[in-house]
């Protein structure tokens, strides 16, 4: 198969958004690992401890909470919030390899990250931001949606948003996103890409014209910044055509929109897609609200569709088969390396170290 991402696994991974993480027990699977969330009666901080009992192996996720202590499902086996096993049944003493591993967590943005790697390396202030998650006088929607394909794809797809075009013909896309030339520019050190579309007058596609109330050509922005390995962020600019933004960027007379993804590996061939929308306009509009949650859902769901089809396509790939690149996946091939050295530094470690 021509095209198989490795995972990066000493670095920061969006697990859930924070809502999800309560005193119900989640499950999620992240770089192959998995994970059960909850969150601590003592401080109210998230827990994620892996999600298998030493014992027989059943999910933790499938389980109970006592307090702040998981009770297994099968056997009773009892693990406080750092893992440690303190009850088994029928007996006094603790087997002394009874613990399951705990994963470091970092709430920002109103997203749980989790490490996965060495957590002596796991430091929070590294977490990638996307403050207007969390920041007044913004409106976020937002969803997950599993993918049954390789998280490079997904990263591929987000980085070369001609697809738009094409794939979501209708809602976002316009003949203008593929005929328009990128700009990329790539920071290898901070593994960051980003890729530029500025377009001066275009269609205003139905996403937009439905929800601004915008008639005729605009002026479009689409601005990705893409940290490897999981954030992506892409700043959206729209305003009527021929109104030019102010001398520091700004522009008072558009409409901003942050679109955020969380692109989070699972397990090998499946990856989580976290999506938000947010908006700095029509904040206190339902009915925009609910506009842009079920149409961008319908996008999301057109890209899972693809993606699913391109991996079952790619599993059956001759070898030998050689992709074919042009100037649109610049962006996409600098994250390939990207990621490449990423995983290659946080190479998996032993067996049991942790």
């Amino acid at each position: 198969m021509p095209h198989i991402t490795a995972f990066a696994r000493n670095q920061w991974y969006v697990a859930a958004y924070r809502h999800e993480v309560g005193r119900e027990l989640l499950g999620r699977t992240v770089l192959g690992e998995p994970l059960v969330f909850y969150r601590a009666e003592e401080d109210g901080a998230a827990v994620a401890l892996a999600d298998r009992c030493v014992h027989r192996r059943y999910p933790l996720s499938a389980s109970g909470l006592d307090g702040d202590r998981i009770v297994c499902g099968y056997h009773g086996f009892t693990y406080d919030r750092t893992g440690a096993c303190v009850s088994v049944p029928g007996q006094q003493r603790v087997p002394r390899t009874a613990r399951v591993a705990s994963y470091p967590v970092a709430e920002r943005d109103s997203l749980v990250w989790v490490w996965i790697g060495d957590p002596g390396l796991a430091d929070p202030d590294t977490v990638p931001r996307a403050p207007h998650l969390d920041a007044a006088g913004w409106t976020t929607v937002r969803g997950m949606e599993p993918v049954d394909a390789d998280h490079g794809l997904l990263v591929d797809n987000l980085l070369d948003l001609s697809h738009e075009t094409y794939l979501h013909g209708g809602s976002i896309g316009t003949p203008e996103v593929a005929e328009t030339p990128i700009t990329t520019e790539v920071d290898e050190g901070a593994g960051i890409v980003r890729v530029s579309r500025r377009m001066d007058d275009a269609e205003c596609p139905p996403f937009y014209a439905r929800s601004t109330g915008i008639e005729g050509r605009i002026s479009r922005w689409q601005d990705i910044e893409y940290h490897a390995p999981c954030l992506y962020l892409l700043h959206s600019r729209i305003a009527p055509a021929g109104v030019l933004p102010g001398p520091d960027g700004s522009d008072p007379d558009g409409f901003h929109t942050e679109i955020t993804y969380a692109v989070t590996p699972s397990a090998e061939g499946r990856v989580y897609d976290f999506w938000m929308v947010s908006r700095d306009w029509a904040t206190k509009d339902t009915e925009v609200t609910d506009y842009l949650r079920d149409n961008n859902h319908a996008v999301v769901m057109q890209d899972v569709d693809a993606l699913n089809l391109l991996q079952r396509t790619l599993r059956s790939e001759r070898d030998g088969y050689q992709e074919l690149s042009i100037d649109i996946d610049t962006g996409g091939l600098a994250a390939r390396r990207v990621l490449a050295r990423l995983a290659e530094e946080g190479a998996k470690p032993e067996e049991g170290v942790r």
